[in-house]
């Protein structure tokens, strides 16, 4: 069987495979677990259970039995980096008496890299309860170093926005390292366990009935506990502990481990381990939008830049507009009806920017407070379906407590009633989201591309940060970063604004290494005149959604390489983040023997070129890329 009992108190679960593995053990009272895969430690022992209003669930505990299955599952993504997934896991329950009667299960999967458990609370006379905290940790070991970005201080930033999951990057440091806030980490937290392998520590189903949580910071020998969140998150509204009902099951806490980043990049236990939460109300369509805010900012808030816009996506052939901020008072809400049918016309639907605001922060951006609440949400969205508008982006949410899951989770049920789709920015993670609610596409999540505009500091790191947040942040749900700028300034004007340093073949490269179903590409009516042709039908062609991801290379911080297919056609990404060029060598049996096109770096040259490259019949094959270059090999239509 899955489990192999070893004595009351000892119990393990095998993957599928046999080599990942999940040891309890319960001893004085206390729940810990372990992890190996074959003769690696990926966790040492490690806390498990809860403080709540009833009672303890990390102490004084009984075993009490447990049962096994196997779990067999297929399932679609319509709007994934993989489009169909077959799950098979075993799964092990084991119960826990504690000292007050009450029940609690533990519920482990284990498939040939991913784990997944959660915790399940019930009683026999109590209904409800309060989570206070969890004990869970991830003890790593000592000579892991960390990949992972900060916790930022509730109502910092600007306009007191944050936390919004827009940090730097620690690559590579100690496990007993702590975050420069004193607050610990945001997942995913990826690490690396010396030469041995690559472990990713996330959760996923977090829904309106939990908060989102964090990493704490370590102890010195490197064990992170779970943390909820601060007190002042959401402008100090809402409690920063979990009401609940009993019986009640937390999300589930997720790790992949791979000896390369492989079964990281393509994992799919965030979707595996959930389930819809309601019905699709249509097919909601994913693909790729101008934007013209990015780069020509608030003054492009007019009729004029946006039917310009428009016209942009209908001469690329892309699915959408986004209209930005401020539509709301430069535009006025007959023009803008005016400006969706313009567009309906050209075969572009349109997306539109609302701030999330109620009252938890001070973005005066419009349109605020029509998204906060009931009666105000189901007046605006009937008017946005009246109109023809197809989706949403939704900004300045600012927190993890559960008010706050719970408004994200109003939104998305209601906006699925008039046919609309999400996008959160200024956000929290998205936990398993792409499969629990049918029109979230995407959230941001991720220190994006308007910091392009916003500081050149950003901009000289821009081909850095690539192989950081492609391995690290978007391996586990989708992200809107808003890539692919062109212009050799970031900015409007070519003779101002910060200075772009990567390659053209970088920025086509970004198109495919980072996935949202959602791409809002920072395009300009530039492009016809200043890019070749064949760039001009990459950009017509270069689907928003996959049939498939691979990974291929990379390390964070140096270089990135990600292979996705979308029917027959493969798609190969790279990107150096480095000053200095260099030659990889890959092996990518999966192309095998084929031709095909390559846009690729021109030696000390921003504009990049075009080529035939034939892939060796062993699978091998070598990319030139300049100093901050990129390449994207593809089949071409």
């Amino acid at each position: 069987m899955a489990a192999i009992i070893s004595n009351l108190d000892a119990l393990e679960l095998q993957s599928p495979a046999g080599d990942l593995r999940v040891n309890l053990e319960l001893e004085d009272g206390a729940l810990t677990y372990a992890v190996y895969y074959d003769e690696v430690v990926v966790l040492e022992p490690s806390p498990l259970g809860l403080e709540t209003s009833i009672g303890r669930f990390d102490r004084g505990l009984e075993h009490i039995g447990q049962e096994e299955r196997r779990i067999e599952e297929s399932y679609e993504l319509p709007h994934g980096k993989v489009r169909h997934v077959d799950y098979l896991a075993n799964e092990l329950t084991a119960r826990y008496r504690n000292e007050q009667g009450d029940l609690m299960e533990v519920v482990f999967r284990v498939s040939d890299n991913d784990i997944a458990f959660a915790y399940r609370i019930s009683s026999d006379e109590k209904v409800r309860m309060i989570v206070e905290s969890e004990r869970t940790g991830f003890d790593l070991p000592k000579t892991a170093t960390a990949f992972v970005t900060h916790q930022a201080k509730a109502g910092t930033g600007w306009m007191g926005t944050k936390p919004s999951y827009e940090e730097g990057y620690l690559l590579d440091a100690e496990v007993g390292t702590a975050s420069p806030t004193g607050l610990g980490f945001t997942f995913p937290a990826l690490f690396r366990l010396g030469g041995k392998g690559w472990l990713m520590v996330s959760e996923t189903g977090v829904s309106s009935k939990y908060a989102g949580t964090r990493l704490s910071d370590p102890s010195p020998d490197g064990l992170y506990r779970i943390a909820f969140p601060e007190p002042d998150e959401n402008g100090g509204i809402g409690a920063s502990t979990v009401a609940t009902a009993l019986p009640m099951t937390t999300p589930w806490r997720t790790l992949t481990f791979g000896e390369t980043l492989a079964p990281i990049v393509e994992s799919t236990v965030a979707t595996d381990v959930v389930k819809p939460m309601y019905e699709a109300s249509m097919d909601y369509r994913p693909g790729r939008a101008t934007w013209s805010w990015l780069l020509w900012q608030d003054p492009s808030m007019n009729e004029e830049a946006q039917r310009t816009f428009i016209d942009l996506a209908a001469d690329l052939d892309f699915e959408y507009i986004l209209i930005d901020a401020l539509w709301d008072r430069n535009l006025g809400r007959d023009k803008l009806a005016e400006l969706v049918t313009y567009a309906n016309s050209k075969d572009v639907d349109v997306l539109l920017w609302y701030n999330s605001n109620g009252f938890w922060n001070d973005a005066p951006q419009g349109p605020r407070n029509r998204l906060d609440s009931a009666p105000a949400r189901e007046e605006e969205m009937a008017w946005l379906q009246s109109i023809g508008v197809k989706g949403l982006k939704v900004d300045f949410f600012g927190g993890d407590k559960q008010v706050t899951m719970k408004l994200y989770e109003d939104i998305m049920t209601d906006a699925n009633r008039y046919g609309l789709n999400l996008n959160f920015h200024g956000a929290t993670l998205p936990r398993g989201w792409e499969r629990m609610y049918p029109n979230h596409m995407t959230s941001e999540a991720v220190t994006a591309s308007e910091n392009l505009v916003f500081s050149q500091g950003f901009a000289d790191s821009e081909a850095w940060r690539s192989t950081v947040i492609s391995l690290v942040r978007n391996p586990v749900a989708a992200m809107d970063y808003g890539p692919l700028v062109l212009n050799n300034r970031f900015s409007g004007d070519p003779e101002s604004g910060n200075v772009r340093r990567t390659t053209d073949a970088f920025q086509l490269a970004t198109s495919v290494l980072f996935f949202s179903p959602l791409q809002h590409f920072g395009l300009t009516p530039r492009v016809f005149e200043e890019q070749p042709g064949y760039v001009i039908e990459f950009l017509h062609e270069v689907p928003a959604v996959w049939d498939e991801t691979r990974f291929v290379d990379g390390y964070p911080g140096t270089h990135a390489v990600i292979a996705r297919r979308s029917g027959t056609r493969w798609y190969l990404a790279a990107t150096n983040g480095e000053e200095e060029a260099k030659t990889l060598s890959l092996t990518v049996p999966f192309l095998a023997g084929e031709t095909l096109s390559l846009i690729h770096d021109k030696k000390g040259k921003q504009h990049s070129g075009l080529s035939e490259l034939t892939v060796e019949a062993d699978g091998q094959l070598k990319l030139d890329l300049e100093g901050h270059g990129g390449a994207v090999l593809y089949h071409r239509k």
